[in-house]
């Protein structure tokens, strides 16, 4: 590497940007193939000549198609020409993509904030962390964009909303856990977004809900206390600054919500269906924008450069986990491009809980009878609003 003049820290990066790239060729790639429009190639017949000399052919030696013979024989043409990866492989792709990304993913985020330099300093800059999540989605989201296809016309202002609110939402949490709120428990947590979603509906804009929907919330929300009390009991490091952190998270994420339903009215009024890639390039490029102004004025710039420069190691973490979530998102798509929503939902509702599980096993956080009791708690509460989307929608399901 000395002699290459290639530095610890550009060495990842360069690896990194080069699986990301072969990730999103194969991606948009086999998203493109299997969404391309089907053509069926009609062979010209010499039925009609412009030379006045030449009679047309009898039937007898060249038909013409006719759509009776479309009815009959074209849909064997056209599955010919469909033919692509069968079902069980774009789902074995989309969703063990999907795993591998963000199982990872969550594995790093919680090693960078458990790191310790060796002064005994931890990493806290969240803001400048979500710049660098940001522009490693905006990356992918421009390449997959020009691969597929840009769309014009989208309404950018609701864009913008959109992604202010949804990298507070994240640096929220960022900021739990750098405030020593444990992995697991923030996970869990997060999976009660439900909550502040309904809140907000109920009070602005008059739902309703079933007593099955406020008991999934209830036992996600008290599955997680119970967790939180059961690691402070036994000398965890949650603390109280972490929980307020988690908690506007979760209240900007009802904030979101309703943003994200505003911004499907204005694009449909604007007459413009954006791609998958269009809504991955402009949220996270306004993210990227809201997190640099922050992290500018916070001055988590200076700082988190200087420490990542003093500790190499963590610097590698933090571009890997970057690039996890840009590689994740592109398979999130593939799998909204090829599935019905419903199987996106299951996907990633039961990695959040291979998520806490592995943290559990694997990091070496220590729980109670009560604190296994509380995880039971609130993956039954996760695993029943999965099952209330598949019976509600079992018809449509793919």
């Amino acid at each position: 590497r000395k002699l290459a003049g290639i530095s610890q820290v550009e060495a990842p990066m360069r690896r990194v940007t080069q699986s990301i790239y072969i990730c999103i060729l194969l991606v948009a790639a086999t998203t493109t193939a299997t969404t391309a429009p089907i053509t069926t190639t009609i062979k010209k017949t010499p039925f009609i000549e412009r030379s006045t000399n030449i009679l047309p052919l009898r039937r007898t030696q060249a038909k013409p198609v006719s759509f009776d013979s479309i009815e009959r024989g074209g849909a064997a043409e056209m599955s010919t020409e469909k033919k692509g990866l069968p079902d069980g492989m774009k789902l074995l792709i989309g969703a063990g993509g999907i795993y591998a990304a963000f199982l990872y993913y969550g594995s790093l985020m919680e090693d960078v904030f458990r790191y310790t330099a060796e002064d005994g300093s931890q990493f806290k800059q969240a803001w400048f962390l979500q710049v660098l999540e940001a522009f490693a989605n905006v990356f992918v989201g421009f390449a997959g964009m020009q691969l597929t296809g840009a769309t014009k016309g989208i309404p950018k202002t609701m864009f913008a909303v959109s992604g202010a609110s949804q990298v507070s939402a994240k640096a929220m949490t960022t900021l739990a856990l750098a405030n020593g709120l444990s992995f697991p428990v923030a996970t869990l947590a997060k999976s009660g977004k439900m909550a502040p979603v309904m809140a907000g509906s109920l009070l602005l804009g008059g739902a309703s809900y079933s007593m099955r929907e406020y008991l999934q919330v209830v036992a996600i929300i008290g599955g997680t206390a119970i967790v939180s009390m059961s690691k402070k009991k036994s000398g965890g490091a949650s603390t109280t600054l972490g929980v307020v952190y988690i908690v506007l998270s979760l209240v900007l994420d009802g904030v979101t919500a309703g943003v994200q339903k505003r911004l499907k009215t204005e694009t449909a009024k604007a007459g413009v269906k954006p791609k998958p890639y269009d809504f991955m390039f402009w949220t996270n490029l306004f993210m990227a924008c809201t997190a640099c102004v922050i992290a500018l004025v916070l001055g988590e710039f200076t700082s988190g450069m200087s420490y990542c420069s003093a500790n190499p190691e963590i610097y590698s973490k933090i571009i890997r986990f970057a690039a996890c979530s840009a590689v994740g998102q592109s398979f999130i798509f593939y799998t909204i491009a090829n599935f019905d929503p419903l199987v996106l939902s299951t996907v990633t509702t039961t990695r959040k809980i291979f998520s806490v599980l592995l943290s559990i096993l694997l990091k070496g956080h220590a729980l109670s009878a009560q604190g296994w009791a509380g995880i039971a708690l609130a993956c039954s509460g996760i695993l029943s609003e999965l099952q209330a989307k598949s019976s509600g929608k079992g018809s449509k399901a793919h």
